[in-house]
């Protein structure tokens, strides 16, 4: 109802709102924002699965990119190939780098063409083509290779060296036309063959040329006596028997120095009529046939590619009639050889040799050297045992005229003794040492023979100290002090030593020593007493020693000094008689000191022992 006046609106009403609890509002703010979350960590997922989507994408792309871009590559044929095999010599460099290439392209188009590839057969007809022209040129160029070394006074190691830088020739032969690669591998062979039979049967020849005139004979041997005579249509002996039991300086072909020293020149030695022993060829032909064969081993093994039993029968091929002819040759030398040093020396030089092949890692050779030592050693041993032999069938009465200084043939048997010691030393054999123990026992016996012929027991033992002492000091130049022939001589020449000194005693002091032998014994069993008995006996031997001891020294110092040939050995004897008979006049004082002689008037007249060893030293050589 209006009641006047204006109108005024009326306000509308609001209503009051109530405010939430400030913990509820949070709780409200808190959950909007985990469902915000919530959604950004899914579209984050969906996003990373799309990205990794994308990279699996990318990388099976790029792996097909790589295969198809490596048969691309494989199946394309640049034209640098094709310029390269057909127009360029085959000794430029870039012609072996595109050989290369080719190879490896003919290798993956096999492959290829292994799994089925369809594409292949789009290059397949190029590269056969330019794999006939490079097989063509590779074969030509090794082939002319080869023939040069056909050509006279060729150095064949230059085009051996030559062929080695260009050894991927023959892999690639191999790899692509096995045919060609026989075929030249086949030609070398046979090429190669040829030249080392002909080079070493014309150097064998001309080397024989340069031997010594005089060689060892069959009659040659240690125990024949200088004196006896061949028949009158045989060639005359050597100058001097002796020369071939001796070492000199032949040993020296087996020292470092010259073992490997160069080669003999057969033609510049003729010039200057040089003259030289077998072992000094032998270690010649033989340094030489080690040389190339270890050169030549190598070379097949690097160039054709072979190792193990295929590169020892390869070997073999190239080298078998050479080692043939050599053995033949030696088996034909050694079956007239009579000089034992030369062969001993040989093995030797074998010996080392075989070293040095394995050294050098060249096994090729072992059998050859198991072969020349198969002719070597029976040879040596056979001429060794001639000589035992000779030695215990010779007759000492058909030696002619005897005397006590040392005999030729044992003066031959130091010599040879001591050379083979001295050359077994360094590569000791326990047969050499057998041989040698026999032989030392024939030239014992042969010893104790010749001294028999003596008829008095004083010669003998003369005879044997001169012996003894000669073979000890020449085996002591070369031998080693402890050896076994050093240490048998030493133990006889001691023995004889000492009795020779008693037997030089004998004559002039003799009664002195059956008296002091005697009375030790008596004293030794408690019969002193019966030394009262004795005293003229005592008081004779005092004045007879008193009155000619002085001339008795004189006189054996003087048959000491010309009954031996070595002075310094009969120095030593001398020494020894005069320290042994000092000691018996000593034992003589003590004899004398006893109860039973002490009163004795004729003590008086001894010789002080102090004073008796320096008159004794008077008489004493001096060097």
């Amino acid at each position: 109802m209006h009641l006047g006046g204006p109108l005024v609106p009326c306000q509308p009403v609001v209503p009051q709102r109530r405010l939430l609890p400030f913990s509820q509002r949070m709780e409200q703010m808190l959950g909007a924002f985990q469902s915000d979350l919530s959604s950004i960590s899914s579209e984050i997922r969906t996003l990373q699965e799309q990205s990794g989507a994308m990279n699996i994408r990318l990388r099976n792309r790029q792996a097909v990119r790589g295969k198809l871009g490596e048969l691309v590559d494989g199946l394309v044929v640049p034209t640098a190939l094709v310029t390269a095999i057909l127009e360029a010599p085959v000794t430029e460099p870039r012609f072996l780098e595109q050989l290369q290439e080719l190879d490896a392209k003919a290798a993956a188009v096999r492959e290829q063409e292994a799994r089925g590839t369809a594409a292949c057969a789009d290059v397949r007809g190029v590269l056969d083509r330019l794999r006939v022209k490079a097989v063509t040129k590779i074969r030509e160029f090794i082939l002319q290779k080869i023939y040069s070394f056909r050509k006279p006074m060729t150095n064949y190691q230059i085009p051996q060296t030559a062929l080695l830088k260009y050894r991927f020739f023959y892999q690639f032969l191999l790899g692509n036309e096995r045919a060609t690669a026989k075929e030249i591998r086949d030609e070398y062979v046979e090429t190669l063959s040829k030249i080392y039979l002909s080079y070493y049967r014309s150097y064998l020849g001309r080397l024989m040329k340069v031997q010594y005139e005089e060689v060892a004979e069959k009659d040659d041997l240690m125990g024949v006596e200088d004196t006896a005579k061949k028949g009158f249509f045989s060639k005359p002996s050597l100058r001097s028997r002796n020369t071939i039991f001796t070492l000199g300086t032949r040993g020296s072909v087996i020292s470092p120095t010259e073992l490997e020293a160069p080669i003999l020149v057969p033609h510049t030695a003729q010039r200057g009529e040089q003259r030289y022993p077998f072992e000094a060829l032998f270690r010649s032909q033989h340094y030489a046939l080690l040389d190339n064969s270890c050169r030549e081993y190598l070379f097949i093994c690097e160039f054709f590619v072979v190792s193990g039993t295929a590169a020892h029968d390869l070997f073999h091929a190239v080298m078998g009639r050479t080692l043939s002819m050599t053995l033949k040759h030696l088996e034909s030398y050694l079956a007239d050889c009579y000089d034992a040093i030369a062969v001993f020396l040989c093995i030797h030089i074998v010996l080392r040799f075989r070293n040095i092949a394995t050294k050098r890692d060249v096994p090729a050779l072992d059998r050859y050297w198991e072969q020349v030592l198969a002719l070597l050693w029976p040879r040596f041993e056979l001429i060794l045992e001639m000589n035992v032999q000779s030695v215990r069938s010779t007759d000492p009465q058909r030696l002619g005229g005897l005397d006590t200084r040392p005999h030729y043939i044992t003066r031959r048997y130091a010599e040879f003794s001591s050379a083979l010691v001295s050359i077994n030393q360094t590569f000791p054999n326990e047969r050499t040492m057998q041989l040698l123990g026999q032989l030392q026992v024939e030239v014992e016996n042969f010893v104790l023979r010749v001294a028999a012929e003596f008829s008095s027991r004083k010669e003998q033992l003369v005879f044997l100290i001169n012996n003894y002492d000669m073979m000890l000091g020449v085996l002591m130049e070369r031998a080693a002090d402890d050896s076994k022939e050093v240490e048998g001589f030493q133990q006889l020449l001691n023995a004889r030593t000492q009795e020779f000194i008693e037997e030089l005693l004998s004559p002039p002091f003799g009664g002195l020593v059956a008296f002091v032998k005697e009375a030790e014994a008596l004293i030794e069993r408690g019969q002193a007493e019966r030394l009262r008995g004795e005293e003229a006996r005592v008081t004779q031997l005092i004045r007879g020693f008193g009155s000619s001891w002085k001339s008795s020294v004189e006189s054996l110092s003087q048959d000491v000094m010309r009954s031996f040939t070595n002075f310094r050995n009969g120095t030593s004897i001398i020494q020894g008689a005069l320290t042994q008979l000092i000691q018996l006049y000593h034992r003589f004082h003590r004899v004398l000191s006893q109860p039973q002689l002490r009163a004795l008037p004729a003590r008086a007249e001894l010789i002080n022992i102090h004073h008796l060893m320096v008159e004794l030293k008077k008489h004493k050589p001096n060097f």
